[in-house]
């Protein structure tokens, strides 16, 4: 198009007509004229701002709170997810160079931060969603979810989903697990038997462990609050441990 016929068709624009009437090529400038933001396309964007190279310390805020994303539109939410998105890559970058470089990466903890606001979006849009078709359709619109027991005989949770061959015609599923099981299986017995008895050894170490703690209590504070004592460590009996040589030591606590 040439020069001339754009004058004469924004003239009635003055402003508009100020941009364009010493350019030579209208549609490339208008572009970059009407754009309202600035353009970045390096990678600078992936690296903290340069005053921050040098810092042992940054001061950082809070999390985002679940009562703070909750009166937040839907719109708002997205750009945050976007915004916190950015700020995540961007930790990731710095950290890892700063072990490319041996460098100590200032204020770890930022990185849980974002990660917990992105969680709190997260389980707000799913509140929501829930919400939404409990009153459209009666359900929540989630995946059903089946207390199942795997190969190893232990229960889970399994997240119902489609397959594109069905269960009746899966003959070689059928045949491994409908009528023969897993959980039949004398490898699977065994390993459950000393799953079990594991679980039952680290229980019992752990309460041991407290109530020998609580007898070098005993002995070190006889003065101390027995309610707050029986508060911190309910699956200790205390007047047991009250008896024991341990706790007395070289005097009798005070009952």
């Amino acid at each position: 198009m040439n020069l001339s016929i754009l004058k004469t068709l924004f003239k009635t624009t003055p402003v508009f007509y100020h941009h364009v009437k010493n350019l030579s090529i209208f549609p490339s400038i208008i572009k970059r004229k009407i754009h309202v933001t600035t353009s970045n396309c390096d990678l600078m964007e992936f690296f903290d701002s340069k005053k921050n190279w040098s810092e042992t310390n940054i001061r950082v805020g809070r999390a985002w709170r679940l009562d703070e994303l909750r009166i937040k539109s839907n719109v708002d939410l997205h750009k945050l997810w976007y915004v916190l998105l950015k700020e995540r890559n961007m930790l990731y970058t710095m950290e890892h160079e700063c072990k490319e470089k041996t460098r100590l990466f200032p204020n770890p903890e930022r990185i849980d931060k974002v990660q917990e606001s992105m969680n709190n979006i997260e389980t707000v849009i799913r509140e929501r969603n829930v919400a939404y078709y409990k009153l459209e359709t009666g359900e929540t619109g989630e995946r059903p979810v089946e207390d199942v027991i795997n190969v190893f005989g232990l229960p889970e949770k399994y997240n119902k989903q489609e397959y594109h061959i069905p269960q009746f015609m899966n003959t070689r599923w059928v045949r491994s697990y409908l009528e023969h099981g897993y959980i039949n299986s004398i490898a699977v017995k065994k390993f459950y038997r000393l799953y079990k008895e594991k679980q039952y050894n680290e229980a019992r170490k752990a309460r041991n462990r407290d109530f020998n703690h609580v007898q070098h209590l005993l002995k070190r504070f006889p003065d101390m609050d027995m309610e707050k004592l029986k508060e911190e460590y309910p699956n200790v009996d205390i007047e047991k441990a009250k008896r024991t040589k341990k706790a007395r030591g070289h005097f009798f606590p005070k009952y």
